[in-house]
């Protein structure tokens, strides 16, 4: 006679159970950093001894008013300006100190960058602009291609590899540009204002892109804005006041883009039937 035994698991306070669950790796390190530019003969103190950490996972909004801080922030963060003091460790390696050229190179491997001018080359194809981070590692042809295609086919862009910048709409754009940020498997995709040129269904459908690529691929995003509506479609939101943090919280109810864009109408490309 054959006997199932049922196990049931063993009992434990839930102090314990809460202290095994596994914190999310940092990937952004801010320590006590500063920064402080010099103009004739007076000194703008920009940041002031801003902390904080940004885990692998993360989807985290960053606003604040011009001069709050936050573009000087956002510019260390994304390794195109160093601190004047302080500690910045990017995915596990300290770049405050770095040279030009070095974080450039660290530009290159760990961050992927959307703009809010898209910043794509007008004389070449979207699957062009999206393989040339690639080129920069010295990536194959064929891997580069490869890449490029999966990229595109991740932000709804399959078919349209061929099509140059003035073939696509402006969101549309935007969703190579997000490819393109996709490409070098980066530590961190760091966005800048990338809804500040499009309307507002295609705000959502970024917003969207942002949030499946984050849920599904548990990719860390920052994203900057002045909008408070795009930034509740993030986790968290740091802001800034005066060269420091004033609050960093949670979001409680995370908007759903792909919930609203259901409810918004469908504005119509005029490009539809350009390339046939």
């Amino acid at each position: 006679m054959s006997t199932s035994l049922i196990l049931e698991p063993p009992q434990a306070p839930q102090a314990m159970l809460t202290a095994e669950l596994p914190e999310a790796r940092p990937v952004i390190q801010l320590e006590h950093i500063h920064k402080t530019y010099t103009m004739g003969d007076v000194e703008v103190h920009a940041l002031r001894g801003v902390t904080c950490t940004i885990g692998e996972g993360e989807f985290v909004a960053i606003m604040g008013a011009s001069g709050s801080g936050k573009s000087t922030t956002m510019n260390i963060i994304g390794c195109l300006d160093r601190p004047t003091k302080g500690t910045y460790i990017l995915d596990g390696e300290d770049v405050s100190e770095m040279s030009k050229d070095e974080r450039a190179d660290i530009r290159c491997q760990k961050i992927g960058f959307v703009f809010q001018g898209f910043n794509l080359l007008s004389r070449t194809s979207a699957l062009e602009n999206v393989e040339l981070p690639m080129l920069y590692l010295g990536v194959d042809a064929a891997q580069r291609h490869q890449r490029a295609m999966e990229a595109l086919a991740a932000v709804g862009l399959a078919g349209r590899e061929q099509n140059h910048p003035n073939q696509l709409s402006g969101g549309q754009q935007q969703r190579v540009a997000v490819a393109r940020s996709l490409v070098n498997h980066p530590a961190l995709i760091l966005a800048d204002e990338p809804t500040g040129n499009l309307d507002s269904r295609t705000s959502v459908e970024v917003m969207e892109i942002f949030q499946r690529l984050n849920r599904e691929m548990g990719i860390t995003l920052v994203l900057v804005t002045h909008e408070p509506d795009i930034a509740e479609y993030a986790k968290r939101v740091i802001v800034f006041k005066d060269g420091k943090i004033k609050s960093d919280r949670s979001i409680e109810k995370q908007r759903n883009a792909a919930e609203e864009l259901k409810n918004m109408p469908i504005i119509e490309d005029d490009d539809e039937e350009e390339d046939e």
